[in-house]
């Protein structure tokens, strides 16, 4: 047990490294092509840009971990974001409109999480069904039009800082350590990989799968919904349009990190460095004038050469 987990280990690590070399080279070369990249304000301004994909893409961790997927996250946080919009706008509260938006968002993994789990269909039929219906549902609550005109002070949590730090990168950095702990650190976290890797072994091992399972949509719509409400604070407006594509971005920075889309093997701090060199090209291409249109094929490309690397290992 000791020599396979050690093994699992070792292959983390390694696949990390490569994946740090993948992401130095990558600050080389842009800051080669544009002098300035390596600007401090251009540095904090990256970390501000993957913030919100890395939190959502830690919620897609755990979901690839137990050998699940949402594609619904982005229409997650469009959703959430206009709901806690809607809330501020006619309770006047911040903190109430923030709770709304997070619990609606947990209600939604967990209505994913039932429908798949108890419901047996695929995640990936109930999700992309997800999709549509909170994209919908954001679309008819707000007529297609953004809500605006929110408090001054809610735009601190997404565009505000902390010294220079932006405040959505420190938010970022607490759900790193969170997702961290709680997949490297914690029992939870073995129980999440073994789901994935073995989801009858793990029955067999008085794991309540089920449970974990429901657990990892949870934390999925839970972190989709933190995610939207950043970007509605960020606008300082709820756009119903909002966060379009962003499963692609998620899906690609877990891939990218390591993770297996058949379950069981995957980190926080792979997530972390994929979500990183995702926010790298994104910031390079955009300072050396590549269109946005072209970024889309490269993510695209990534997303597909990451699985066929995978492949080729196993």
């Amino acid at each position: 047990m000791r020599t396979v987990k050690s093994m699992k280990i070792r292959e983390a690590l390694k696949t990390e490294f490569g994946l740090l070399a993948i992401l130095f080279f990558l600050i080389i070369l842009f800051s080669i092509l544009s002098p300035y990249f390596l600007q401090s304000k251009n540095l904090l301004n990256i970390t501000r840009q993957i913030s919100v994909n890395f939190i959502v893409a830690t919620g897609m961790t755990f979901l690839i971990l137990t050998g699940e997927i949402d594609l619904s996250v982005g229409s997650l946080a469009a959703l959430t974001g206009v709901i806690t919009a809607m809330v501020i706008r006619n309770n006047q509260s911040i903190f109430i409109g923030i709770i709304a938006g997070l619990l609606l968002g947990t209600a939604l993994g967990l209505c994913n999480g039932v429908l798949t789990v108890y419901g047996k269909v695929q995640s990936f039929i109930v999700t992309l069904a997800m999709l549509g219906i909170a994209r919908g549902a954001a679309l008819v609550l707000t007529n297609g039009k953004p809500i605006s005109n929110l408090p001054f002070v809610f735009g601190k949590l997404g565009a505000g800082y902390i010294g220079i730090v932006p405040f959505s990168s420190f938010i970022s950095l607490i759900v790193f350590m969170f997702g961290y702990l709680t997949a490297s650190r914690t029992k939870h976290g073995l129980y999440f990989q073994a789901i994935g890797a073995n989801r009858e072994a793990a029955k067999l091992s008085a794991i309540p799968v089920s449970m974990y399972r429901l657990i990892a949509f949870m934390i999925s719509g839970f972190l989709s919904s933190l995610g939207g409400i950043i970007i509605t604070s960020r606008l300082l407006s709820a756009q119903p349009t909002a966060a379009e594509g962003m499963e692609l971005n998620v899906i690609a920075a877990v891939i990218l990190g390591g993770a297996s889309l058949s379950g069981g093997v995957g980190t926080v701090v792979g997530t972390l460095i994929g979500s990183m060199i995702i926010g790298v090209i994104d910031n390079g291409m955009n300072i050396i004038g590549i269109s946005a249109f072209f970024q889309q094929i490269v993510k695209g490309i990534i997303i597909l050469v990451a699985v066929l690397a995978r492949r080729s290992e196993s």
